[in-house]
């Protein structure tokens, strides 16, 4: 089994960001200002040793590359952004790109919402437009991706170099933009394009006529169908809080977990996993928390996850959420509250899933 983890880069300073947000915003800057804002809600998130790092740094890359080759993660999958030739936060995949102790395999998911203040793609105050273009601004496009293509490193499946975009749905000429694409990779001596469709709470199903795959990102997959879902027992236990919405983290484990696949013709259907959930330091009282979470219950459920990925899904991968989304809750890397604990667990979860 390979588990894959999403990959955030936004750990370090962009223009962009300084004029947005203010002067010197990372993902750290809303990390360090979170505050519990119920009973028992644990926040802020701190990372070990306070490693609050820079990913223009190299060695932090490094070791990030080393720890979760370590504990068992075979690889990230990097979040690559990217409007009508505009760039934003590429320096570090840039950087790894040329830095060969980097070893870890990794493949990219082009997160192809525009960005607006609300984080989610959906707000009407956009700060980043997201425009595709023409024909010529997708031959750019591939241009730019061909070189990590065709680095050693570079996750392939099928012969094909592995790419996933967020939302497909949101691109007007989707099937022409991938057949371009398909023809220019093999022009470039690959096979094509192994294109993998996201599903989550905005896009349930996919939208190009020839992707290879699918894959369910969770726990937004789930939420798709079950985020109104009212937990009776659940409500009697915790307090409700205004405006925050609060789900339980082990019924949301159980609901992926006796879930159908979702099955689409010609598709391999590949499965998420998450760690946690809680992105109130980026939404606030509209943030949603997830409670219940402990490495021991994340290795118990990634454990039957992995054995259903092979067994039911029939696929060789998990894509798990997420490698640093400290904003979001959900991360492996070190922290504080539990040391290495996650990536133990993760480690545990693959070992009993090989038995």
């Amino acid at each position: 089994m390979k588990i894959i983890a999403f990959y955030l880069p936004q750990f370090h300073e962009i223009e962009e960001n300084n004029q947005w947000w203010g002067k010197g915003f990372t993902d750290w800057t809303n990390v360090k200002k979170a505050k519990p804002l119920f009973p028992k809600h644990h926040q802020p998130n701190e990372p070990l040793n306070d490693n609050y790092y820079n990913l223009l740094d190299n060695k932090t890359m490094q070791w990030q590359a080393n720890i979760a080759q370590q504990y068992g993660v075979y690889g990230f999958c990097y979040y690559h952004y990217w409007f009508k030739g505009k760039k934003l936060l590429e320096k570090p995949l840039d950087k790894m790109l040329l830095d060969p102790e980097i070893t870890i395999p990794f493949c990219f998911s082009w997160a192809n919402e525009p960005w607006t203040r609300a984080w989610d793609g959906q707000d009407e105050d956009i700060l980043m437009y997201q425009d595709y273009g023409d024909i010529n601004d997708w031959k750019a496009h591939f241009d730019y991706l061909l070189p990590f293509f065709l680095d050693k490193r570079y996750m392939y499946e099928q012969g094909k170099p592995i790419f996933l975009i967020y939302r497909t749905s949101n691109i007007p000429q989707l099937d022409q933009m991938l057949a371009l694409w398909d023809m220019l990779a093999k022009q470039a001596g690959l096979k094509g394009i192994y294109l993998v469709e996201t599903l989550s709470s905005f896009q349930n199903k996919p939208y190009a006529t020839h992707s290879n795959a699918v894959v369910e990102f969770e726990p937004n997959f789930t939420a798709h169908d079950k985020l109104s879902f009212i937990d009776k027992v659940f409500v009697k236990l915790i307090p409700m809080v205004t405006g925050v919405s609060i789900q339980r983290y082990d019924l949301y484990w159980k609901f992926i977990l006796n879930r159908i696949p979702t099955i689409v013709s010609n598709r391999q259907t590949i499965p998420g996993a998450f760690i946690n959930w809680d992105n109130t330091p980026r939404k606030g009282k509209k943030g949603l928390v997830f409670l219940g979470a402990s490495p021991k219950k994340f290795e118990k459920y990634l454990s039957l996850q992995l054995k259903r990925a092979k067994s039911v899904y029939k696929s060789s991968f998990v894509f798990i959420n997420a490698w640093n989304e400290w904003a979001e809750g959900s991360y492996l890397e070190p922290d504080k509250k539990y040391q290495y604990q996650m990536l133990e667990a993760l480690q545990s979860a693959l070992a009993k899933s090989e038995k």
